[in-house]
């Protein structure tokens, strides 16, 4: 499947998309939101590390659900 039909199903289904992949964070930029994109830059790591990454940063990712001026959130 390709980035952009990715990018078209969680635009109309509401969804954010969360990534490795900096395609996503280039066609937020280029595009806007929605949908919004989460770019972990962590590299690869385990199902546990990434979710550990993301439960350490889920304050910010709440706010930046909320924000209406951003697309792309980097998560280190």
């Amino acid at each position: 499947m390709g980035d952009r039909v990715l990018w078209d199903y969680a635009q109309t289904n509401g969804f954010a998309i969360v990534s490795q992949d900096v395609d996503f964070a280039e066609m937020a930029a280029l595009f806007g939101w929605p949908p919004k994109v989460i770019w972990l830059r962590a590299g690869n790591q385990s199902t546990a590390a990434i979710s550990a990454l993301l439960r350490r940063h889920g304050e910010i990712i709440k706010l930046f659900g909320n924000d209406n001026n951003t697309a792309c959130l980097e998560i280190y």
